[in-house]
Order: structure tokens, then C-alpha cells, then sequence
């Protein structure tokens, strides 16, 4: 059987070290000094739970795999069977192409056709670039088709710190909303309402102990580099997940069994929420011919 990830592309850089994968374009690993601060997988094994990935065209679920463009009702694959919906892109599962390679970067690109479901091209790369104690990861993304469409970026790093069980970490986001879902479809439902006052509210830490999220936050608030940092903190160690101003949302996400862990988090960079195709939610617009660029990344802090 095939490596469900493709081949194995390692940075290096001082005692940083990450790995990308050939397939969905991946980040599979990211340590320091031999301190993983990412959930990691065997490289033979499909990502449990979308660990690391690329999501896109559209992050988190799209109802019933069904939305509309441009008055053309659209028909995308299930991906989720259990609740009918497509789920977190279309390039999670696609080789992508080696364009460099260097011993700390790599940049490679996938090309998303006019297909069923989906129908204007897009050409998407994304670059690693791995620094001693950090990682960036910016994402490019190229309209190639006749007529304008709307877009979204995510990703599902899953963060830890070296061997400290995850309940005993302390998370904080920028984040100033909550959007409220519906629990068995895990879909939005309604307006994002204020955090102030509500178990929400993470604005000024909690331990992740007390915490069972799938959650999409928005109305993040940037610090004065114009970044959201989301931090994950133990004693003197933080763990730095920063995005550039287009990721607005952030999907925090705590299951029990992540495999060999047990419990884990996802703190989920997005430039707009789950079913955004549909309802339109901070969809990133492209013209014909037209390019967009963000980033985001991870830094590592020890005090």
C-alpha cells in the first residue's frame, strides 16, 4: 500500500527541526532541541484527525456539500459521511508539487481544477521557512480562472508542549467572540456573540483541563506587531501561534483520543468560519488573475 503522506521533506536549522509531507503539504513535525511542540504521526499513517494540514479552498465543514455560486447550486463530495458534509478543503488528500527545497524552507504548490462541486481553478502554494525556535508558514493563492470567487485558508496544527499532559497547559486567545454551533452537526448557527461573562472567554487564560472544545472564535484582537498571538503556557515555556490579519478565526478543538496522546488541542488558524461557502462569512475574494498571500506561524518562547 502507498504512503498515505507521499514523501517525507525535512528542514533543519540550530536544533529546530520540522517535517512536511509530500501529500496535502503537511506539517507532520515541528521540535526544538528535540522537544516536540506538535502532535506528530508514523509517517506510514493517514494525519489523525487532520493533524497538520491544508485547508482549502474552504476550512471546517461545508453543510450538506452543497452551496451555490453565482446562482449555479454546487455539489461538492462528501467527505464526512456520518453527518453528510464536505469537509476542509479539497487539498488534504492531493500530491503537491516540489517546487524548492532548501536544508531549512520548502515551497510547494497544488493546482485545484474546475471540477464537480467546485468551479473556478485555483493555484494554491505554500511555503515552510523553519528559524532556530520558530516556524512560518505562508500560503499563496491564484485565481486562474475567468470569473471572480470567493475563498478560504485554514490549517489543524495540533500543539503541545514537550511531554506535559495537555489538560495541565494553559491556552489564551485573542478572541473577543464565540460562534455559536450546532452540537451534533457541529455547523454555526446564528450571529457570533460576545465572550464577555461566558465560559468563553479565554481572553486572559484557562487550563485546557477544564475545557471540551470544537469551537470557532472570531473578532480577534491584534497586539501591536498587527498579529493574533494565541499562546499555550507552561511554567516558563510559551508556545507562540501568531497569524497575519487575514486569519480572523481561530477553531480550537480538545478530543480525547488523539492517537498515542490521548488528549490533545487544536488551535486551528482560519481566514473565515465553517459553511462560510454558504453563508458568505469573510470569504477571501479573488478576481480573475488575482493573487492573495498570508501567513502564520509558530514560535517557541522560553523564559
Amino acid at each position: 500500500m502507498a504512503n498515505p503522506t507521499g514523501e517525507q521533506f525535512e528542514l533543519t536549522r540550530g536544533g529546530a527541526r520540522a517535517v512536511v509531507t509530500e501529500i496535502g503539504a503537511g506539517l507532520r513535525a515541528f521540535e526544538v532541541n528535540k522537544v516536540p511542540y506538535l502532535e506528530t504521526f508514523d509517517a506510514d499513517m493517514t494525519p489523525p484527525k487532520a493533524a497538520g494540514q491544508v485547508l482549502l479552498p474552504w476550512p471546517n465543514r461545508t453543510k450538506g456539500a452543497r452551496w451555490t455560486y453565482d446562482g449555479e447550486p454546487q455539489e461538492l463530495e462528501v467527505t464526512e459521511e456520518a453527518r453528510g458534509n464536505a469537509i476542509h478543503g479539497l487539498v488534504r488528500r492531493r500530491e503537491w508539487e516540489l517546487l524548492e527545497h532548501g536544508e531549512w524552507f520548502i515551497r510547494l504548490a497544488v493546482e485545484i481544477g474546475a471540477e464537480p462541486g467546485w468551479p473556478v481553478p485555483l493555484r494554491a502554494e505554500i511555503t515552510y521557512d523553519l528559524a532556530p525556535r520558530g516556524l512560518t508558514v505562508t500560503h499563496e493563492v491564484r485565481n486562474e480562472g475567468d470569473r471572480p470567487v470567493g475563498f478560504g485558508v485554514g490549517t489543524h496544527p495540533y500543539l503541545r508542549i514537550g511531554d506535559v499532559p495537555t489538560d495541565e497547559l494553559t491556552l489564551t486567545l485573542a478572541a473577543s467572540r464565540v460562534r455559536p454551533y450546532v452540537a451534533d452537526e457541529q455547523l454555526p448557527f446564528g450571529e457570533e456573540i460576545d465572550v464577555d461573562g461566558t465560559d468563553y472567554d479565554l481572553r486572559g487564560g484557562r487550563i485546557v483541563g477544564g475545557l471540551d472544545l470544537d469551537t470557532a472564535f472570531g473578532g480577534l484582537t491584534p497586539y501591536d506587531d498587527g498579529r493574533h498571538h494565541h499562546l499555550l503556557t507552561h511554567h516558563d515555556t510559551t508556545l507562540d501561534l501568531w497569524t497575519d490579519p487575514d486569519f480572523g478565526w481561530v477553531q480550537v478543538f480538545t478530543p480525547s483520543d488523539y492517537p498515542g496522546r490521548g488528549r490533545a488541542i487544536a488551535v486551528e488558524p482560519m481566514t473565515c468560519p465553517a459553511d462560510a461557502l454558504n453563508s458568505g462569512t469573510d470569504l477571501i475574494e479573488l478576481e480573475p488573475g488575482a493573487s492573495w498571500r498570508g501567513s502564520w506561524g509558530i514560535l517557541v518562547d522560553i523564559r
